[in-house]
């Protein structure tokens, strides 16, 4: 079981990486273009050197239309395909100043506590973004510049919310299994063990 989980939250990150990365060549093309339509236009070039400006104009070169609105569907999607991972490797940010004195049955304890605390939370998330793209589709609703309907991202965002789901229940029930046996079936407490 940890194996499967770990290659689902493996492969949900990997996705991730691709969209960010298709995010990040995006907007620095976007950037790009940007700047080359204000140096086409710029008093600057159309002075010294105007064909160069009118045909730089004249490549149509400029902001790609709608990135920011890739962009905000993208990395919604990115956050949730990264949760996974991080949630299995117990990646996220911790403050155990007065924990890390407890005895070690103490320390399981809590982890298990915010464990299960942070996979309800998720599953919430989850639901209700289910919800809410279930409105997205019954209204319509599109984004304002390439008018793409505003649920394809809440259904991209979903289905790393639902993976996230699957691997925090799994790390919760894990840790629950750590209090009461003393081992816990998470790759980073495997290797710790071993």
């Amino acid at each position: 079981m940890q194996r499967s989980i770990e290659r689902l939250a493996r492969i949900a990150a990997i996705v991730g990486g691709l969209v960010l990365t298709f995010l990040v060549i995006l907007t620095c093309a976007s950037v790009l273009g940007r700047g080359l339509n204000t140096l086409g236009h710029s008093d600057a070039l159309t002075s010294m050197a105007p064909g160069v400006a009118d045909w730089l104009i004249a490549t149509g070169v400029g902001p790609i239309n709608g990135d920011f609105e890739l962009v905000e569907a993208g990395v919604a999607f990115a956050i949730f395909a990264f949760l996974p991972v991080c949630q299995l490797y117990g990646a996220h940010a911790t403050v155990d100043l007065f924990t890390s004195a407890l005895p070690e049955r103490g320390h399981r304890a809590i982890l298990a506590f915010w464990e299960v605390v942070l996979a309800g939370a998720i599953v919430l998330i989850t639901w209700r973004l289910f919800v809410g793209m279930g409105d997205k589709m019954r209204y319509g609703e599109t984004t304002f510049l390439l008018q793409f309907p505003v649920w394809w991202a809440y259904a991209a965002s979903l289905v790393g919310a639902v993976v996230a789901s699957v691997v925090g229940i799994y790390c919760a029930v894990a840790r629950i299994i750590g209090v009461a046996t003393g081992y816990t079936p998470l790759p980073n407490e495997v290797e710790a063990e071993h």
